[in-house]
C-alpha cells in the first residue's frame, strides 16, 4: 500500500524482465513506464497479462512476481514462487516462519482492534458521529474509552490486512480510520490505500468515488506545492486506467478529467505515453457519446496535444491520429491502424478495445476521406480500410447511412459521388468570427 510514493518492483521498472522486442506490441511495450507509477499490488494484474500473453510461463516473468511480491505477507503464494522457480517441492524454514509470524500478527491484531471495529459497527454509536473529527474523538473517549493509539492501529491494521492480499478487509479499515484519524499525511495515504484494495475488488462504483476524493485531496491539501501536486496526478493518473477501461461509466468521467488543464498538463510534462490511453479512449468513443459537439472538442483537444509531444512521445496509436488529422495521409493512416491494432491487443488496459477501436478508427479514415473527396472509388476505399469490395460496399453505405452524410453510390461505376455544398461567405464570416467575442471579453 502507498505511503507518500506507491512502491515498486524495482527490478521490474527497469525493464530487466522484458526480453529483446520481437513484435510490435513488445516494441511499444509500456510496462517499465507504467510500474514506477503503480502500487506493487496493482502491478500484480499486468504481469498476469503478460504471462497469459506468453502462454506458458516464462522463468523471467515467475521472477518478476517473486520480485515483486516478496516483500509482501502473501507468504503462501510467495513460497510458491519460489517452488515454482528452483523446481522445488520443499519449503524453505524463512518462509514458514514468515508464515507464523504473520498469522501471529494478524491474531494480535485481531485482539487490539476488536473494540473499536465493534463500536463503529454499532449504529446507535455511529449516529453520535459528526463530521467534527475531533469532537468524535473526544465523545468516543469519554464514553467509551477510545484513544487516539487505538484509531492508529486500524491504521496499521489495514495494512497489514492489504499486504496480506486481504484487500476488502483493508478497504473496510482504512475506510474506519479516515472517519476518525485528524492525521492527515496518514489519512491521505489511507485513501490512497482504500483506493488500490478498490481497485483489486473491482468495486468500479467506489473506485469513482475514491478517485473524487484523492483527486480534491491533491487540488486543495497540496494547493501550495506544486511539484506534490504534478506527483500524485501523475500517480492518480495511472491508477484512474484500471475503471478507465474496465467500467463503462467512467469512460466519459475520466475522459473529461484528463483533459481538464492541470491533468493534460501533468500528462505532458510527466507521462506522455498516457497520450496512448487517451487517444484510445477519445476514437471507442465515437460510437458510445450522443454529445457531437463535446466529441468534436475532445477529438480537436487530442490531435493538439498529440502534434505538441509528437517529440516526446509516439507509438502507433498517437502516430494513427497524426497521419490521419495532422499529414492527412491515408495510407500511412491505414498502415498505423494495423499496427495499433497490434499494439492495443498486447496492452493489458486496452486489449479489450482493440475491436472497437479498429472499427471507430475505419470509420474516421472514411468520414475523413469523404470529407475531401467529390468522387470516391469504392475498391480503392475498401481497400484503405483493408476490406474486400462487397464489404466495402456495406461499410459505406453503412457510413453514409449513420453519419447522414450526402452521397450517393453508383454500383455501375463503383463510385461514391459525394456532394459538398460550399458555405456562403456569410456563413464563413460567422464560423471565422464565431469566438472572437469571448476571447475579447477574456482579453
Amino acid at each position: 500500500m502507498t505511503d507518500n510514493k506507491p512502491p515498486t518492483a524495482e527490478a521490474i521498472s527497469n525493464g530487466e524482465t522484458h526480453a529483446a522486442p520481437t513484435s510490435i506490441a513488445q516494441k511499444y511495450d509500456l510496462l517499465p513506464k507504467l510500474i514506477p507509477n503503480l502500487d506493487r499490488h496493482l502491478t500484480f494484474p499486468l504481469l498476469e497479462f503478460l504471462s497469459g500473453m506468453e502462454g506458458d510461463e516464462s522463468s523471467e516473468v515467475l521472477k518478476a512476481k517473486y520480485e515483486l511480491l516478496k516483500q509482501t505477507n502473501m507468504t503462501d503464494y510467495v513460497a510458491s514462487l519460489w517452488q515454482e522457480i528452483n523446481d522445488s517441492d520443499d519449503v524453505p524454514d524463512e518462509f514458514v516462519r514468515k508464515r507464523d509470524d504473520v498469522l501471529q500478527r494478524l491474531s494480535l491484531f485481531t485482539e487490539e482492534t476488536k473494540q473499536i471495529d465493534e463500536l463503529l459497527n454499532d449504529e446507535s454509536v455511529v449516529s453520535n458521529l459528526r463530521s467534527d473529527k475531533v469532537a468524535n474523538l473526544k465523545f468516543l473517549e469519554q464514553q467509551h474509552g477510545v484513544t487516539a493509539q487505538m484509531v492508529d492501529m486500524l491504521y496499521d491494521y489495514g495494512r497489514f490486512q492489504y499486504s496480506c492480499g486481504s484487500y476488502a478487509n483493508a478497504a473496510h479499515l482504512l475506510d474506519q480510520f479516515r472517519i476518525l484519524s485528524t492525521d492527515n499525511d496518514k489519512a491521505s495515504s489511507a485513501s490512497w490505500g482504500k483506493l488500490a484494495a478498490d481497485i483489486l475488488t473491482t468495486n468500479w462504483e467506489v473506485v469513482m468515488e475514491e478517485i473524487n476524493k484523492v483527486k480534491e485531496s491533491i487540488d486543495t491539501k497540496l494547493f501550495n506545492n506544486p511539484l506534490a501536486q504534478l506527483d500524485h496526478r501523475t500517480w492518480l493518473i495511472h491508477w484512474t486506467l484500471f475503471p478507465f477501461f474496465n467500467y463503462e461509466p467512467a469512460r466519459d468521467t475520466i475522459t473529461e478529467m484528463l483533459f481538464s488543464p492541470s491533468f493534460i498538463n501533468s500528462i505532458q510534462t510527466n507521462c506522455p505515453w498516457i497520450l496512448r490511453y487517451l487517444a484510445a479512449a477519445v476514437i471507442t468513443n465515437r460510437s458510445r457519446t450522443r454529445n457531437t459537439g463535446a466529441y468534436q472538442k475532445q477529438l480537436k483537444d487530442l490531435v493538439r496535444v498529440v502534434r505538441q509531444e509528437g517529440y516526446e512521445y509516439n507509438d502507433p496509436v498517437t502516430e494513427f491520429i497524426k497521419a490521419l488529422y495532422v499529414d492527412f495521409d491515408f495510407e500511412e493512416a491505414q498502415r498505423k491502424l494495423g499496427e495499433a491494432e497490434e499494439v492495443l491487443r498486447g496492452d493489458f488496459f486496452l486489449s479489450a478495445s482493440a475491436d472497437a477501436f479498429v472499427d471507430a478508427a475505419r470509420h474516421l479514415i472514411s468520414e475523413s476521406y469523404c470529407k475531401i473527396h467529390q468522387r470516391i472509388d469504392i475498391k480503392d476505399l475498401s481497400a484503405r480500410l483493408g476490406l474486400n469490395q462487397d464489404e466495402g460496399e456495406k461499410w459505406i453505405v453503412n457510413l453514409i447511412r449513420d453519419t447522414r452524410m450526402d452521397g450517393k453510390l453508383d454500383y455501375k461505376e463503383g463510385t461514391v459521388l459525394m456532394n459538398h455544398p460550399a458555405n456562403s461567405v456569410y456563413q464563413q464570416v460567422i464560423e471565422r468570427t464565431k469566438g472572437s467575442f469571448f476571447r475579447t471579453s477574456v482579453l
